[in-house]
C-alpha cells in the first residue's frame, strides 16, 4: 500500500483533549492511507514495522515536537539505514517549533491533512515539496525511563532530535511542565517569571536555572573546560521555542549542527534574549560557539539530565551528540 500513514498519539497535548481527533483523521484521509493509534514505544513499533512493509510515501504525525522525536527514534531504528519516507508534521501537540522553524502551515491536524492529501492526489504534476533536515542522534549510558512511560517499555538507548539542551533548557520545562496542562501562554509565563526571577535573584530561577557542571570535546580536538555552565545546548533548526532564535547557525556547516556552551550568569543572559530573538550572536563572553559534526559531554556528576525536542531525559553520561541521518519534512501544502 503506498500512500499516507498517518501516527496518532493520543497522549498529546492537542489530541488529549479532543478525543474525537482520531476519527476525523481518519474521515479526512479516507482511502489515501491509515491511522493509527501509538502512545507507547511498543505500540509505536508495532506502527512502524506495518508502514515499512506496506511502502508508505508519506508519514503523516499527529502530535508535538516530542512525538515528532519519538516517531522519527522508532522508524529509523525499524527501517535500519533506508530513507525514511516524507515526513508531514501534522501538529496536534502542545509544541510545534520544529514545525514553525521549517515552515509547516499553521492550522488543525485535520486540515493540514487535508491540504496533504490533495498534495498527494497531484502529486505527479506538482511533487511533494519537502524541507530537509539532519536529525541529531543523542546516545548515554543507562538510558532512565520517562516519568508517563511504561514499566514493560525499555527506554529508548539512542534518540533522536533537531534539538537538545542541558541546565537552563532542561530546568525551564520541568518548571513550564509544573505550571499546568501546558500551552503556548504558560510556556510565556513561565519564561516571564524566570525573567522576573532573575531580576530579583529569587526561588524561581535558582530552580529553573540550575547550573549544569561538565565539559565538552569537540571532534577536532577542541576542548571546553569544565565549569558551569548555564545551559549546553544545540540545534539543527534555528529555533527553540517562543520565536527564539539561539541556533542561528544551524546551516553554516553541511551535515553540522549549532552547538552553544553558555556561561554566562542568569541575569547577563536574559540581557541577551532580544539578540537571541533576532537570531543574532550573544554578545562576547557569554558563550561558547561552534558548528561540529560531533561533541562528547562529560559531567563529574553520573546522571545527566537533558531535554531532546520538548521531552526531557537522564541517562549516565558522558552524553555523545552527533549529526544523524537527514530527513525529509513536507511543506508548503
Amino acid at each position: 500500500m503506498a500512500g499516507i500513514g498517518v501516527i496518532f498519539n493520543p497522549r498529546s497535548g492537542h489530541n488529549l483533549r479532543d478525543p474525537r481527533a482520531s476519527r476525523r483523521l481518519a474521515r479526512t484521509l479516507g482511502d489515501h492511507g491509515e491511522v493509527r493509534e501509538a502512545g507507547s514505544l511498543d505500540q509505536l513499533y508495532r506502527v512502524a514495522e506495518d508502514f515499512r512493509r506496506l511502502g508508505i510515501d508519506v508519514l503523516g504525525i499527529s502530535g508535538g515536537d516530542g512525538t515528532n522525536g519519538v516517531a522519527i527514534t522508532g522508524f529509523l531504528d525499524v527501517y535500519q539505514g533506508s530513507a525514511l519516507p516524507q515526513i508531514a508534521f501534522l501538529r496536534g501537540g502542545t509544541m510545534n517549533t520544529v514545525a514553525n522553524s521549517v515552515g509547516v502551515r499553521r492550522g488543525p491536524p485535520e486540515g493540514l491533512l487535508n491540504r496533504l492529501v490533495r498534495a498527494y492526489v497531484a502529486r505527479a504534476a506538482q511533487p511533494l515539496k519537502d524541507a530537509p533536515r539532519h536529525v541529531m542522534r543523542l546516545r548515554g549510558d543507562k538510558a532512565r525511563p520517562l516519568p508517563n512511560q511504561e514499566a514493560s517499555t525499555p527506554p529508548l538507548a539512542e534518540k533522536y532530535g533537531f534539538l537538545f539542551g542541558t541546565g537552563v533548557v532542561y530546568g525551564f520545562l520541568s518548571e513550564y511542565y509544573r505550571g499546568g496542562p501546558p500551552n503556548p501562554v504558560v510556556a510565556a509565563k513561565t519564561l516571564l517569571r524566570g525573567v522576573g526571577s532573575a531580576v530579583i535573584r529569587g526561588e524561581t530561577i535558582r530552580r529553573m536555572a540550575a547550573p549544569f557542571r561538565g565539559s565538552v570535546e569537540l571532534e577536532d580536538g577542541t576542548v571546553w573546560e569544565e565549569r558551569d555552565y548555564l545551559a549546553i545546548a544545540g540545534g539543527t533548526i534555528d529555533q527553540i521555542g517562543l520565536n527564539f532564535r539561539p541556533f542561528h547557525r544551524y546551516a553554516e556547516r553541511p551535515g553540522a549542527f549549532h552547538l552553544l556552551g553558555i556561561h554566562s550568569s542568569p541575569v547577563s543572559f536574559v540581557s541577551q534574549l532580544p539578540r537571541i530573538w533576532r537570531a543574532s550572536p550573544m554578545k562576547p563572553g557569554h558563550s561558547y560557539d561552534a558548528t561540529p559534526l560531533q561533541a562528547m559531554i562529560r559531567s563529574p556528576k553520573k546522571n545527566i539530565q537533558y531535554m531532546v525536542d520538548g521531552d526531557l531525559h537522564e541517562c549516565d553520561g558522558p552524553l555523545h551528540v552527533s549529526v544523524g541521518p537527514k530527513v525529509r519534512i513536507v511543506v508548503g501544502t
